[in-house]
């Protein structure tokens, strides 16, 4: 029996496994999972969903081998097949007629290939992703970066844990499990602020149920009356935040105990009860996940202003928590995998597009945000986008979306469904979730390895192995060199680090990582504490105040 330490990455809590497999012959893909009691993300404990990877093992209705419509064709035919298309379009319809989609689960490696092939090489930022930005936009208007503060340690040591919406524990089982976990052994008080009913079934402290929508409201009254009762961290504002000029005075309307009942529907007892219990805890995590259906920005922007303006940041047990939207969205987010981001945590400056432009040495890397979302599909139908890559997977929100002069689609993903068949041109095949080798980025900036389990079956190849070798076809291999998944994440840490003074994102000690140690690799979290001291990614060193409100 062999046991091999990979990750669940169901979500994006990024807890680790134990697979054990060579369990008998007559069965090569049994596996029995069990959590890793040396992950720092759970200790050993694992949910349902972690478990749940021992029983989706078999090969029914995989996808192995290339497909040319529904004609099996050989790997490299389909490998020039899809260079010759893409160049081909490229040289009619311009690099913007180019698009991609990849799924919220896919190792990082994956993502940084994909990015640097659509922005650096076709010249085209349009790239779809399973998630909401929101948390992106907020974090990056208020910090000046897009970096997560908090840490499943922040939780754990907080005296009051605020979660906006129950789902947010729902969908992170080992989140839940950390809290209950700081209730019991430290007296933590829990809130839950959710206007759905059923939020009552999950044990807490303290109910809020606003009314839908009305949530932002809700934290904006609890952030003047902290201002009015001096509640405030004064120092910490004076010294590290820029507040803007009349900040407060257009906060007040609206926001006074009598407006803010009347918009949540709340008691001004029930009010003043969860502002007395907030304004008294030293130490506080705001959890949420604005990326999910139900996120929106305001709230997500309110929650971030309300830290601030308390000073309950970069210090232990107190911290804004905002979950991402898929299992490696932040792996994703890091190295720029999205339309509004370059490439690792640079925007479309002309600083950045030059540094980019010298380290991938290239002359083709796009200049400004592209599409995603709505206005992709959008795009798609007005037929705007004539290549249509799909990476990990196939939503049917893009798919329905073509009109009946379709883009020529790519599709690489483990899972082909036969009905696609006729929305799809050309179909490669990738490796499932125990077949996948690469770093998965958790929540909280935890980078940890993900291990194959099972050889790789039939023709699949990783996402960065076929973005590599199309790649190469179109004329690029200098640029994409790659040989194996440690290649690139030793590219992507050489990036952080590239003209980077000033971000947080920095993998600079892992930039010279050997192939044996990148497969020893154990958890590490990059950034530390984030903003400790009171310091940000600005011009000027301080954290901006951010208008939530209309």
């Amino acid at each position: 029996m062999i046991a091999i330490k990979t990750l669940c990455a169901q979500c994006g809590m990024g807890c680790g496994v134990r697979a054990m497999t060579g369990l008998g012959e007559d069965d090569a893909r049994r596996v029995i999972i069990e959590g890793d009691r040396i992950h720092p993300a759970n200790m050993g404990w694992l949910c349902p969903r972690g478990e749940a990877l021992a029983t989706d093992t078999r090969l029914d209705g995989r996808l192995l081998h290339p497909l040319l419509g529904r004609k099996r064709i050989g790997r490299e035919r389909a490998i020039a097949h899809a260079a010759r298309r893409l160049t081909d379009i490229i040289a009619q319809h311009g690099p913007f007629s180019v698009a991609l989609h990849v799924a919220g689960d896919l190792p990082t490696e994956d993502y940084f290939a994909a990015n640097k092939l659509m922005k650096g090489f076709i010249g085209s930022a349009h790239i779809d992703v399973p998630w909401h930005d929101i948390s992106t936009r907020t974090q990056i208007a208020a910090f000046g970066e897009d970096v997560m503060p908090a840490s499943g340690e922040d939780v754990d040591g907080a005296d009051l844990i605020v979660a906006i919406g129950a789902g947010v524990l729902r969908r992170h089982p080992m989140l839940a499990r950390r809290v209950a976990a700081a209730r019991e052994a430290r007296g933590a008080q829990l809130v839950i602020v959710d206007p759905d009913p059923d939020a009552r079934l999950l044990p807490a402290d303290f109910h809020l149920a606003p009314a839908p929508g009305s949530v932002a409201t809700l934290l904006g009254g609890l952030l003047l009356r902290l201002h009015d009762a001096q509640s405030l961290d004064r120092a910490f504002l004076a010294q590290h935040v820029r507040v803007p000029d009349g900040y407060w005075e257009a906060l007040r309307p609206g926001h006074d105990l009598w407006s803010v009942s009347g918009i949540t529907g709340l008691p001004i007892g029930t009010i003043r009860e969860f502002q007395d219990l907030f304004a008294g805890a030293p130490r506080t995590v705001t959890i949420s996940d604005p990326d999910a259906g139900e996120g929106d920005a305001p709230t997500a922007a309110a929650i971030l202003a309300l830290h601030l303006a308390i000073g309950r940041i970069g210090q232990p047990g107190a911290a804004p928590f905002a979950l991402p939207g898929a299992p490696n969205a932040m792996g994703a987010r890091d190295v720029g995998c999205m339309a509004t981001a370059l490439a690792a945590h640079r925007d479309f400056s002309a600083d950045a597009l030059a540094s980019v432009s010298r380290f991938w040495s290239s002359h083709n890397v796009v200049s400004a945000p592209g599409l995603s979302g709505d206005a992709l599909r959008q795009a798609i139908n007005d037929g705007a986008i004539k290549a249509l890559l799909l990476l990990g997977d196939a939503p049917a929100t893009l798919l329905d979306a073509m009109p009946d002069h379709r883009p020529f689609t790519l599709f690489a993903g483990d899972r082909f469904d036969p009905a696609m068949a006729d929305r799809i041109d050309l179909a490669l095949p990738m490796p499932g979730p125990l077949e996948r080798e690469g770093t998965i980025t958790s929540a909280d900036r935890l980078i940890s390895r993900q291990r194959r389990v099972f050889a790789l079956p039939g023709e699949a190849r990783p996402g960065w192995w076929i973005m590599t070798h199309i790649a190469r076809a179109m004329g690029w291999r200098d640029a994409f060199h790659y040989e194996q998944a440690a290649d690139l994440y030793r590219e992507h840490a050489r990036l952080s680090v590239y003209q980077g003074e000033g971000r947080l994102l920095n993998l600079r000690r892992h930039a010279p990582l050997s192939n044996p140690a990148y497969q020893e690799l154990t958890p590490w979290r990059w950034g530390e504490v984030p903003f400790d001291g009171g310091h940000f990614p600005t011009a000027d060193g301080r954290a901006r105040l951010v208008r939530f409100w209309d």
